[in-house]
């Protein structure tokens, strides 16, 4: 199976390959994608689905292939002790300062609210960075260092691809996986609560 999804923004070519491979089975698939954001999405999309994956590029195109492998990845499965009650909490960070006025103030005041995120425990559960937000994944943020940590203990970070390519911070991208909106509006779906900051 072939699609070509040259020319089309995110989440677009993941989409139209949930679509074609909902209408069809297939062994083997090729995706056609022209930025690096959209190579990526629909290289984690075809891993959760089961299928090995391989890529290449040939003058700004690039072929992402899939090969059935008959295992699926679990995508969202809450990690639960036996008795114990943790809620999904995801929060959705679309700027890089909290608030509004003087801006050193602003973003001191969200580099606090991110570290003091850890609070939650293992509520939190997402976070997950649009717009400016996503400024705050990249190499020279002061955030950084926490966000690698967060990452490291296992807390999933979502960095918005078409938001990066936007910006042109795509390369320069240090923690959270590129995601798209259709991963980002299935995590809300999933939520028990969405914190909008």
């Amino acid at each position: 199976m072939k699609i070509n999804a040259v020319g089309l923004a995110c989440p677009a070519p993941v989409i139209k390959t949930k679509e074609a491979l909902e209408e069809q089975t297939a062994d083997q698939i090729t995706v056609l994608v022209d930025n690096e954001a959209a190579r990526e999405n629909v290289t984690r999309f075809l891993a959760s689905k089961g299928f090995t994956t391989s890529a290449r590029t040939d003058n700004g195109v690039f072929s992402v292939e899939g090969t059935a492998s008959g295992q699926t990845c679990p995508v969202d499965q809450a990690e639960e002790s036996p008795g114990q009650e943790t809620r999904k909490i995801m929060v959705l960070i679309a700027t890089d300062r909290l608030g509004y006025g003087d801006e050193d103030l602003g973003r001191k005041l969200l580099l606090s609210f991110i570290k003091t995120l850890q609070e939650m425990g293992p509520d939190l559960w997402r976070l997950v960075f649009v717009n400016n937000g996503v400024k705050l994944t990249v190499s020279g943020s002061d955030i950084l260092p926490v966000l690698q940590d967060y990452e490291t203990k296992g807390l999933q970070i979502l960095v918005c691809g078409t938001c990066l390519t936007h910006f042109n911070l795509l390369k320069q991208k240090k923690v959270g996986q590129t995601t798209n909106m259709l991963d980002i509006v299935s995590a809300m779906q999933l939520a028990d609560k969405v914190i909008n900051i």
